[in-house]
């Protein structure tokens, strides 16, 4: 398979681009994410979404933790070539890391920002992090 569809993303100084993660069905805007060229290649290749990590430095598989995968369904690139945006099926029903469905679960009401949807798991039981 040729490399040119790649060529075509408008990838930022440091070789990354905006990914816009939203749900097949629903509609519903789940996470913004970064892609590099290896995650967008990877993303193609095994059909689940994977992101570039900026905290980590490193290719980050949605879901490698946390058991939340994100089957892609659809991949499509804006007009400007410099945000690509995902459909995707989103196992476990938890996108964010916070255990909520988004990661867009605080709505600006007057002055303040009040979350407005719920915690499915608590990081705790999605992480299972050891005391240390």
């Amino acid at each position: 398979m040729s490399e040119s569809w790649l060529d075509v993303v408008k990838w930022d100084e440091r070789g990354l681009v905006p990914v816009v993660a939203q749900e097949q069905g629903s509609g519903r805007v789940l996470m913004v994410a970064w892609m590099n060229r290896d995650a967008l290649t990877e993303t193609v290749r095994t059909g689940q979404a994977v992101y570039w990590s900026r905290s980590r430095g490193r290719l980050w598989r949605k879901g490698e933790e946390s058991g939340h995968v994100q089957i892609v369904r659809d991949i499509r690139l804006d007009c400007d070539s410099d945000v690509i945006l995902v459909s995707v099926e989103q196992i476990g029903g938890i996108a964010c890391h916070t255990g909520r469905h988004s990661c867009f679960f605080r709505q600006l009401q007057g002055d303040q920002w009040v979350t407005v949807d719920p915690v499915i798991k608590s990081e705790s039981e999605i992480y299972h992090r050891d005391a240390k």
